[in-house]
């Protein structure tokens, strides 16, 4: 069993280390951060590397029925010809059924699931392109905010939003579930497609926006429901807030609609264009009468994009915006851009807050520490056990140049810690857990930290001594 070892700034809680490693680029100095094909994430006891066409899980720390048994190893079907690969990995937890799953983004723009033993679940195009994230967003809130949104999985691409409702995800694994422990019990397998265009539970419902009116984006996410327009009609259909980072803008933002009827050129668009083609089909047919020699499975349809609506931009070249990451409630956002910059940006007023300079190559995680605990009230029992309200919300920033993870009170309190990290480190945060219960105890947003040289992971204490 691993033994755990404190300091007074992180605790180590598992190693990695193991031979399997190479198969990933393991074995020189800073093979962790250096390589921009290797991709990873984090659950409480796993963790998901993927480079090119392999994918990895390592279990570490205390053991788990759901983490992976031993080191699983997973090479998914991938198209040879359009040199597809591996761009983007994720966890999907589903505490209420005791499921956890792997999902891939890929080059070519489709998701992958796979279980924790490796078998294939499902595939699904989402649009031709690379997926350059995948984020999982819950019900968690912000101390400082009482606002809440629904469970989703955001897939972001150049200039394109996709997004999944949990509970359309949830049916789907569920359904696999119950079929893996039928097939277990009367021994009796039932026949699954291949890992063909859309396999094997059907398509997964998804909005799907474009939102490359100011350049493609280097990043994006979806903020959470915003109000309709005031000239707009009321429905019961709902509206999302975007934010997105690239070259040509620093940062936009976007109302987004469900709705596609809602835009009145769409509306045309949609009934006008494939009327068209109709048309022109069914005319050439009548000239060139030319069938098909050999039949061929019909290609995936993309599907159509919905209303997004710019609502502002900020342009600074030649800054260009890198990386964004959203607190738990999304109502704030870290972005940081190549000058070295890290802006912290309201976004339900859409304004930024708050400025650092001198970050290059900076990487933002939110996490809790302990700051508003009660001592009175902690000293005056032998055990006492934080409450939601002891936390405050805090940025972690890790600067790889300078080779520390600095800890930031929000929205404008004091840095709290400095922390010193090896070169070849990187910070992680496991992923939002689907109908993780409010009760007590609390679990706070917590920071680890991967050390790639020694395979050692710690987690950032959360408390100031």
């Amino acid at each position: 069993m691993w033994r755990r070892k404190q300091s007074s700034s992180s605790t180590e809680v598992g190693c990695i280390a193991c031979e399997e490693l190479s198969l990933v680029g393991a074995g020189k100095e800073g093979w962790l951060v250096e390589d921009p094909n290797l991709v990873c994430a984090l659950d409480t006891h796993a963790l998901a590397l993927a480079h090119n066409s392999l994918i990895l899980l390592l279990g570490f720390g205390s053991s788990s029925s759901s983490s992976p048994d031993s080191r699983v190893s997973i090479r998914p079907d991938l198209s040879p010809i359009e040199s597809e690969h591996i761009t983007a990995i994720e966890w999907l937890v589903f505490e209420d059924y005791d499921i956890r799953v792997v999902v891939a983004g890929t080059s070519s723009g489709y998701l992958l699931f796979y279980s924790l033993l490796g078998h294939f679940i499902h595939k699904q195009m989402i649009y031709p392109g690379r997926i350059l994230k995948l984020r999982v967003r819950g019900t968690k809130r912000d101390l400082t905010q009482d606002t809440t949104s629904s469970e989703e999985v955001c897939v972001v691409m150049p200039g394109i939003v996709a997004r999944f409702d949990g509970s359309h995800i949830q049916s789907m694994l569920r359904q696999w579930f119950e079929e893996t422990h039928t097939q277990y019990w009367d021994q009796k397998p039932k026949k699954r497609g291949s890992e063909g265009p859309e396999t094997p539970y059907g398509r997964l419902p998804f909005q799907l926006w474009n939102v490359s009116k100011y350049g493609t984006c280097a990043d994006a996410a979806i903020t959470g429901i915003m109000p309709p327009p005031l000239m707009e009609l009321q429905s019961s259909q709902r509206y999302y807030c975007a934010v997105a980072v690239g070259e040509d803008a620093v940062v936009s933002a976007f109302r987004l609609s469900e709705d596609k009827s809602r835009s009145l050129v769409g509306a045309i668009l949609s009934k006008v264009v494939p009327a068209t083609f109709s048309t022109i089909a069914s005319v050439s047919r009548m000239f060139w009468r030319s069938e098909q020699m050999s039949p061929r499975k019909s290609e995936v349809k993309t599907q159509s994009f919905a209303r997004a609506s710019p609502l502002t931009c900020l342009k600074d070249h030649p800054r260009k915006g890198e990386k964004l990451t959203l607190s738990p409630s999304g109502t704030l956002a870290a972005i940081t851009d190549s000058l070295g910059r890290i802006l912290l940006l309201d976004t339900q007023a859409l304004v930024v807050v708050r400025l650092w300079k001198g970050y290059r190559d900076a990487s933002c995680l939110f996490m809790e520490m302990l700051v508003k605990r009660d001592t009175a009230a902690a000293s005056s029992s032998n055990y006492y056990e934080p409450v939601k309200s002891d936390y405050c919300l805090c940025l972690a920033i890790h600067a790889p140049r300078k080779g520390i993870v600095e800890i930031w009170q929000m929205r404008t309190g004091p840095r709290l810690r400095i922390i010193q990290c090896a070169k070849g480190a990187k910070i992680l945060q496991p992923t939002y857990r689907f109908g993780s219960s409010m009760t007590s105890p609390y679990v706070p947003l917590e920071v680890f930290l991967l050390n790639g040289d020694s395979g050692q992971i710690s987690v950032l204490n959360r408390t100031l001594n």
